[in-house]
């Protein structure tokens, strides 16, 4: 698909991944159309058809969603089901009935089973239940696949599914409340560096391990995917690599500068035991490869957290 002049509908366009997403788009010489969230509830399917009968895009890039941290899925399974799954049949299913030309579905690492063999492999994502804390969030975005693909079968639409493992950069999501990971431990061991503070308290025992994308590899793999990949199976979107999350805690305590003690609050769920992903089709499908080592995109993410709280 050749973007160029083509419209291109990215719900989420204003967010965390979204936003580094459009950039590229406009370097291909698209143009993205990023819908408000005051204005269109995508949970609400009279809202979706108005949105792309008055837009009439020629692709469509899902990546609205509505989802957080452990304690923010521990928090809101309800709502994190409903509206991930509400929001991508709504946005499918229009999609189609307006003869979109393409539509790429985000998906989540979270669909994959609590217990998969290291490194993930797209064959199975449906070998077992997810991690029960995200379970219904990453249920939500699974259902998306089986629906592209039946959507697939029957009406010939060209709808792809990729599955990013966790994404961390600048502009993500810095609230303690509602962030994953990495932001919520920049976030944390600047403020006690700053402050003076003896010690950060960290969740869980530090044993699970994750990996993790930088953003701006994310958006590259995803305008690859748009451009080439045109197949019904899911493909994986990382790096191939899996860090601890105590050695992630020390690194970012380390980056940031706190010499003072970590404390783990052992009470606090370690979530999924581990994660890596095989991104062997990523490359061999669309030419995809992380680029963005841990450490230095570390770094970037919290150059740009300080120069936030300057502001």
């Amino acid at each position: 698909m050749d973007l160029k002049g083509k419209r291109i509908l990215v719900t989420g366009g204003a967010g965390f991944l979204g936003s580094h997403l459009c950039e590229l788009l406009r370097d291909e010489g698209a143009e993205p159309i990023i819908p408000r969230r005051v204005e269109y509830d995508l949970t609400e399917q009279t809202a979706v058809r108005h949105l792309i009968d008055k837009e009439r895009p020629d692709a469509v890039l899902h990546l609205a969603a509505e989802v957080g941290g452990i304690g923010a899925n521990r928090a809101n399974p309800g709502r994190y089901f409903y509206a991930n799954a509400a929001m991508g049949i709504h946005i499918i299913e229009e999609s189609r009935r307006a003869g979109v030309e393409k539509l790429v579905q985000v998906g989540t690492v979270c669909a994959y089973p609590k217990f998969t063999p290291v490194p993930f492999k797209e064959d199975d994502l449906w070998n077992g239940y997810p991690e029960e804390t995200n379970a219904p969030y990453g249920i939500a975005k699974k259902s998306l696949l089986v629906m592209l693909q039946a959507y697939r079968a029957q009406y010939g639409f060209n709808g792809i599914f990729v599955l990013p493992v966790n994404l961390y950069g600048p502009k993500d999501n810095f609230d303690l409340e509602s962030s994953h990971v990495i932001p919520a431990l920049i976030r944390k061991f600047v403020t006690a560096e700053e402050s003076g503070d003896t010690h950060v308290e960290v969740w869980g025992t530090g044993s699970a391990s994750r990996e993790f994308l930088y953003v701006e590899d994310a958006a590259r793999a995803i305008v690859l995917a748009t451009k080439t990949y045109d197949g019904s199976e899911p493909v994986n979107i990382g790096t191939h690599r899996e860090i601890t999350i105590r050695d992630l805690v020390l690194l970012i305590a380390d980056l940031t500068g706190f010499t003072g003690e970590v404390r783990w609050d052992t009470s606090k769920p370690d979530g999924q035991p581990r994660r890596m992903l095989d991104t062997t089709r990523a490359e061999e499908y669309f030419g995809f490869k992380a680029e963005t080592h841990l450490e230095e995109g570390l770094r970037k993410t919290i150059d740009w957290w300080k120069r936030q709280e300057q502001i």
